[in-house]
């Protein structure tokens, strides 16, 4: 008899035994915890340093901030007076203070003056403008963050326009115009007429043998020709723009040894100038660095056109050397 009540007892144990084993394995097959991670994404990502997440489990990805700047004076309503002193105040928006800006004084697109490069304390003052500064109500400020955190992003501003006057500049100008000696245009014209030779077929074909200056340097800066361009009418288009990254860059153009951009701040806006090229001889223009910016060399985007013809070029240019192209008419 008990035999077969302890035979009873170990059945129903090992049927408890049993229902529990398969009750545990349902568990851990559907994915219940039981206290325990089994999120294998959640774990790698609370373990890779690469990830960020917030309260509700998302990940999140890094992003820089954009730095930007804001000039609060000179503003439209500003009046700088020459020889006295001025003042820059500006915000910036993730800069830090101990970043530095650097500040150009333009006229009509084209640098003046570089006003100087300041800690990012938010003003500057006693800045002095140069005496041959003329009155006018087209100034404008430029400021660009120098060595930015974000390489591929440079805050940069420029104030809406503004004026400056220079009573001793207006004075010289007057005075220019009263000492100037009137001249009989009438009589100079007909003398013209009367001492000009007729050009024979000789001289013509003559002056159309005059080689390009080929100049080696410029201001002791080396000189090198990358292309020769030719078109059909004298009066040519040019436009210019900074091929690279906008970070402060300062470029002249000359043509035939003179200037016809002046110390221009290159931006992605393209400056047009029309200009008339010598047809009796093949003419050089040369691209010349005032400064390398953030990025050296100074790389500029040029296209020439006729009207029928264009051609699209890139000089590059340093403080050492310049890079130049032949330009002939033919006609």
């Amino acid at each position: 008899m008990c035999l077969d009540g302890c035979q009873s007892n170990w059945i129903i144990v090992m049927r408890t035994i049993f229902v529990f084993s398969i009750f545990l394995l349902c568990q851990l097959t559907y994915g219940h915890d039981l206290g325990f991670t089994s999120n294998l994404k959640d774990f790698t990502d609370s373990h890779n340093p690469l990830s960020a997440t917030n309260s509700l489990g998302k990940t999140e990805k890094t992003v820089v901030p954009k730095s930007a700047i804001y000039i609060t004076s000179p503003n439209s309503n500003s009046m700088w007076t020459i020889p006295g002193p001025v003042a820059l105040e500006w915000n910036t928006k993730d800069i830090d203070t101990t970043k530095s800006i650097r500040f150009f004084l333009a006229k009509n697109n084209t640098v003046v003056q570089e006003l100087g490069t300041f800690k990012n304390t938010g003003n500057a003052d006693g800045i002095i403008l140069a005496k041959n500064i003329g009155s006018g109500d087209n100034y404008q400020v430029v400021g660009i963050e120098m060595f930015p955190d974000d390489k591929f992003h440079i805050a940069k501003v420029s104030t809406p326009y503004f004026s400056i006057k220079n009573k001793e500049s207006d004075a010289r100008k007057e005075q220019y115009k009263l000492n100037r000696p009137k001249t009989n245009t009438a009589a100079k014209t007909k003398k013209a007429k009367k001492s000009e030779k007729p050009k024979t077929n000789e001289r013509q074909k003559k002056e159309k043998t005059v080689e390009a200056p080929k100049r080696m340097e410029f201001d002791g800066r080396n000189i090198t020709y990358v292309k020769e361009l030719s078109f059909k009418n004298e009066k040519v288009k040019i436009k210019i723009w900074d091929h690279g990254r906008q970070d402060g860059d300062i470029v002249s153009v000359y043509l035939n040894g003179l200037t016809i951009i002046s110390k221009h701040l290159l931006t992605y806006s393209k400056k047009q100038i029309e200009i008339t090229l010598d047809p009796n001889k093949k003419n050089d223009l040369f691209l010349y660095a005032h400064n390398l910016g953030k990025y050296a060399p100074n790389t500029v985007s040029i296209e020439i056109t006729d009207g029928t013809t264009s051609e699209d070029i890139i000089l590059n240019s340093d403080l050492k050397s310049c890079e130049a192209v032949i330009i002939s008419v033919n006609k």
